[in-house]
């Protein structure tokens, strides 16, 4: 696992430059919707933005206005 990391260090800022953004949202909506449970799970679990797409989707809820 290594030498390939090594032989491919791109990977690395692709992956970062990709979660970020994921992360960030995530987290703005779940500070939005006053999910502090959700918020303290997506700021320490890293999914490389899977759990973060998932809640951005499937388990955040707009307040109505």
């Amino acid at each position: 696992m290594r030498e390939f990391i090594l032989h491919n260090i791109w990977i690395i800022p692709l992956l970062v430059v990709w979660t970020i953004p994921w992360k960030g949202v995530a987290l703005w909506k779940s500070a939005r919707n006053n999910d502090q449970a959700w918020f303290v799970i997506l700021l320490i679990v890293n999914t490389l933005g899977i759990l973060e797409i998932l809640y951005i989707y499937i388990f955040s809820k707009e307040n109505a206005k």
